[in-house]
Formats: structure tokens, C-alpha cells, sequence
């Protein structure tokens, strides 16, 4: 089997009185679809992801996106479970949303997209203005979260983030007051803090959405191991409730009746 595939957004509609074509389509359009073609098919980290190579055909107007062929089978299936049950609620988050993001742009401007892969008998979804790929409102609650890992960037000319790199979810950026940022005397950047935050969960899968997160507190967050503090607490315990107990008696009492 070929090691690469692709998956094909076909966009069909008008430009006034002209016909959708490449001609036609501004620039601007094509950075929005390669924007959510990456999410289609890597909703997670995309740090380490295979490279997209990307060329854009007659016919109205066909994105073609090359990758590995082994995203693109993950893909034929989520389009296949999609077009079956009419639903977006059981994507990943940053997946949701490119559909939710096309779904407005077919609703805004009367396009209809065609999406399907290269495979053979391809599952194929479509979505124009009278589709509703919108995930339910209902499943995503308020919720309060930390997250611990170094500060890589803070700021912002209108919107200001600070973005923290973390284990368990690589980046996450939190949209933070610039007020807040304007009063922090001390560098953040490559330092070790932990950010309490307030965003949207999905009550179902626990994901976060990530772009839902407000700053609430800047905590400082500096683990190191402390010999000292764990040599008190043992001295501590030692002559406290430690300093009672007789060793074989408590053994015995934990083991019961199994040695009998």
C-alpha cells in the first residue's frame, strides 16, 4: 500500500455571477480551510506531526492535502461515522471545531463542501447551509483547572495570552488580562509557574477546550526535592505515633489469620 493518501474539500458555489474557481477564490479562504485541515487530521500536539503537502484544482475548487496514509484511513472513518449519524459531538475538540468552522463558512457564504480521502469507495461527508455540524452547548460545563510547566511566551498587542508547556497537554495558551502582565514586575518567560484557569469542559470525555481558558491566578510553582523537610517528617513521625507501634505486633495484626 502507498505510505501516502490525501484527503479532497471539494467547494462548489458562486462569486456573484461567476462560478466558484480557483481564479476566484482569495487567498484569505485558502488559509482558513489549510487552518482547519490540519485539525481534521491532527486534533492533538501537532509538534511531531507527518508533513502536510497541500495543492489546490479546477472543479470548483478542490484542496487536495497529502499526508500519511495512515491519517487519512483514521479520517475515512471519522467521515463515515459523521455522514451515518449526522453529529459532531463525539469528535476531539480542535476536530469539532474545523467542522464547525466550515460549517460556518458554508452557512456565510452559500458554499457546499464535498470532504472524502483517497481511499477506494472513500466515506464522504457534506456540509452546506442547510447542515448543522455544531457540537450540543449542553455537554460543555464551566470548570476551574491548573496547569503546571514552563511559560514559553506572554503577551499580546490586542488579545494577550500567556502560553505554558506542559506534560500532559503540550501548549495550552490562557487568554490573560494585559493589565495583569503590565504589573508583573519579573520575567516569565522559560520559568516554571503553575496557571489556575477557567474554561469549558465536556461533561462526557473530561477533553478541555482549550480556546474557552481565562487566567485567574499566576501560581508559583518551584518543585525540588528537599532533603532536609523530608528527614524533619520522618523525625517528626518517629516520635509520634511511629515511636509506639511494635513492629512484629502490627505485622501480625495486618496479616490476620493468613499465616494460620
Amino acid at each position: 500500500m502507498d505510505k501516502i493518501g490525501y484527503i479532497e474539500i471539494r467547494i462548489t458555489g458562486s462569486k456573484g455571477n461567476l462560478d466558484l474557481s480557483p481564479d476566484n477564490y482569495d487567498i484569505r479562504e485558502i488559509i482558513s480551510i489549510l487552518e482547519n485541515a490540519e485539525n481534521l487530521l491532527y486534533p492533538g500536539e501537532k509538534r511531531d506531526r507527518p508533513t502536510i503537502s497541500y495543492k489546490i484544482e479546477e472543479g470548483s475548487v478542490k484542496h487536495i492535502l497529502k499526508t500519511s496514509i495512515q491519517y487519512i484511513i483514521g479520517f475515512n472513518a471519522v467521515i463515515g461515522q459523521i455522514n451515518q449519524i449526522q453529529n459532531i459531538d463525539f469528535l476531539d475538540l480542535s476536530t469539532a471545531k474545523a467542522f464547525e468552522n466550515i460549517q460556518d463558512i458554508a452557512i456565510k457564504k452559500n458554499y457546499s463542501f464535498g470532504i472524502k480521502t483517497s481511499l477506494d469507495n472513500s466515506n464522504e461527508v457534506v456540509v452546506n447551509a442547510l447542515t448543522r455540524f455544531c457540537r450540543s452547548e449542553a455537554i460543555w460545563a464551566d470548570a476551574e483547572f491548573y496547569f503546571y510547566g514552563k511559560v514559553t511566551n506572554a503577551g499580546g498587542k490586542d488579545k494577550a495570552n500567556i502560553h505554558i508547556y506542559t506534560d500532559e497537554l503540550g501548549t495550552v495558551r490562557v487568554q490573560t488580562p494585559i493589565s495583569f502582565l503590565e504589573q508583573y514586575d519579573e520575567n516569565l518567560l522559560y520559568k516554571t509557574f503553575g496557571i489556575r484557569a477557567i474554561g469549558k469542559q465536556h461533561s462526557e470525555t473530561g477533553d478541555i477546550d482549550t480556546s474557552s481558558l481565562r487566567f485567574v491566578e499566576l501560581i508559583d510553582y518551584q518543585p525540588k526535592y528537599d532533603e532536609k523537610y523530608l528527614k524533619a517528617l520522618r523525625d517528626k513521625a518517629r516520635k509520634s505515633w511511629l515511636g509506639e507501634i511494635n513492629p512484629d505486633n502490627w505485622l501480625k495484626e495486618i496479616r490476620g489469620s493468613y499465616d494460620a
